[in-house]
């Protein structure tokens, strides 16, 4: 019993060094002061259909938190495709989660980025880039590109800080509603769900 809490504690410590290491590179690569709470990211994989049989794309793995709750909540790990921006984490991810598919790109070039995964119809997308850090345009250009791979009606649930969407209301386009607002999360967490219109 002790080995395994000393063991979990030194897995924890190490993933929240891993998060500090990659707060300095710049905000394209972490949005929040820590890595996102297990309780978040049980959260962000409950929209999955897991009937769909369809594949999973996520946006910003960072530590693997999130990824860790796609897995826990029955999607295989090659129906997972995930796309990181920072090398490190990367890397760290790949030797922490062999079978899923990563790919070390730039969410907001998923064309180029998604390479043979580009055509792919996804059954959701779990987003968890820092989208405050970017241009309105860009977002709302990533949340289109993303609702036009997955089907009518699926979500795109995205994490963010503060109190309202980091994306604004385009009610032609698409829906927004509030999902969650997570406490037990440093800092506490606001989940959103986007639909196409």
């Amino acid at each position: 019993m002790a080995i395994r809490l000393k063991e979990r504690f030194e897995k924890k410590f190490d993933e929240e060094i891993r998060f500090f290491k990659g707060m300095m590179q710049g905000p394209k690569t972490v949005g929040a002061i820590v890595p996102t709470s297990s309780v978040t990211a049980k959260r962000m994989a409950s929209v999955i259909d897991v009937k769909s049989g369809l594949p999973v794309l996520e946006l910003g793995p960072g530590t693997g938190v999130i990824t860790k709750q796609i897995l826990a909540r029955g999607v295989p790990a090659d129906k997972i495709v995930s796309v990181e921006y920072s090398e490190d984490f990367y890397r760290r991810l790949v030797e922490d989660y062999a079978d899923v598919n990563f790919i070390h790109g730039d969410a907001f070039d998923l064309e180029n980025t998604l390479g043979r995964f580009s055509d792919q119809t996804f059954d959701c997308v779990i987003c968890a880039v820092p989208m405050l850090s970017f241009p309105m345009e860009a977002r709302i250009r990533l949340l289109e590109d993303l609702l036009s791979r997955i089907p009518e009606g699926r979500p795109v649930v995205q994490i963010t800080y503060g109190p309202v969407s980091p994306i604004i209301a385009k009610p032609d386009r698409y829906h927004i509603q509030h999902f969650d607002f997570v406490v037990r999360n440093i800092p506490p967490a606001q989940l959103w769900i986007y639909r196409k219109a």
